[in-house]
């Protein structure tokens, strides 16, 4: 495999190459077994900490989803969006100056870094009580409101969850595995009116047939991608679901596995700079991530518990 470059500015990506995202999951879902993850790496028998390994090598096999703008391949093969950016910028921090990138479909990336896969996940994967279980979190990276993405003019006036639970003729197009699918559940959507999504552009190609009468993402996925393809499409207006009395407002960040305790140690030093620098904020900035969607002083920690 040859090594990937840095992640790619927004202004380098192109409608072409979200027609292609569809099938990238599949094609490419075993790009990392070139990695360094096959050869006693990442959690195998390798001597040496995991980062002394990844700086010897000089780069870090990312997995990701291929959710604009959180992370994607772009049509060179180059990751790209604001988690891939933030784990290239952190990992040069570290002394690895470049990431391989392997997309696979949403519920593949727990389970693809578990198995030594990847070695890190830039997926902006928001930091839950259940994941936390599986996967070690960063401190988080950023947020951003969830919104359906609907025909224009939004004929069925949906904007909540509830609309679907309300109306047994509505469809909703959600990504296996992924909140946007515990919220459905949660508001009372019944699994007949699901229909479960790999990644992002099986759901735009869903309701460009007409197949799913809306698409749950975050808003700015949704904003990025219709501002890239075009579309007789709307976004209905942001929110965050309020469960059991709570906002339920979801922060994305970068994982590793639960073992890998000092590279951790070394990300959320690396994020804290960031931070403080304005750094995570011009990172973000090109991929439509604002001020409003940096992190807020919530830690990972509180984000585990629930």
């Amino acid at each position: 495999m040859k090594n990937q470059g840095p992640a790619r500015r927004r202004g380098t990506w192109g409608r072409r190459d979200a027609l292609r995202l569809g099938g990238v999951g599949l094609a490419t879902a075993g790009l990392a077994a070139c990695s360094r993850v096959d050869e006693g790496g990442a959690g195998g028998e390798g001597e040496g900490s995991l980062l002394e390994r990844l700086r010897e090598q000089g780069f870090v096999a990312v997995g990701l989803a291929n959710e604009i703008p959180f992370g994607f391949v772009d049509d060179a093969g180059d990751p790209a969006g604001q988690s891939p950016a933030v784990a290239q910028a952190v990992f040069e921090e570290l002394g690895v100056p470049e990431i391989q990138a392997s997309p696979v479909n949403w519920d593949g990336l727990i389970p693809g870094l578990n198995a030594n896969r990847f070695d890190v996940l830039a997926a902006g994967v928001f930091i839950t009580p259940e994941r936390c279980e599986q996967v070690a979190f960063s401190e988080p990276t950023a947020t951003s409101p969830e919104a359906f993405m609907v025909a224009a003019g939004n004929p069925e006036n949906i904007q909540h969850f509830e609309d679907f639970a309300d109306n047994p003729d509505l469809k909703l197009a959600v990504l296996n595995g992924s909140v946007e699918q515990t919220y459905a559940e949660y508001f009372g959507v019944p699994e007949e009116q699901m229909e479960l999504i790999g990644n992002q552009t099986a759901g735009y190609e869903l309701l460009e047939n007409g197949r799913v009468d809306a698409i749950s993402m975050l808003s700015v996925s949704h904003h990025y991608l219709l501002q890239e393809r075009g579309g007789d499409f709307d976004v209905s207006e942001p929110f965050f679901p309020v469960m059991d009395g709570n906002e339920e407002k979801g922060w994305g960040g970068l994982c590793v596995r639960q073992d890998e305790t000092e590279l951790l140690e070394e990300i959320n030093r690396v994020i804290a700079e960031f931070t403080e620098s304005g750094r995570l904020l011009e990172l973000g900035e090109e991929w439509g991530f604002t001020e409003d969607d940096l992190p807020d002083g919530t830690s990972t920690a509180e984000l585990c518990e629930g």
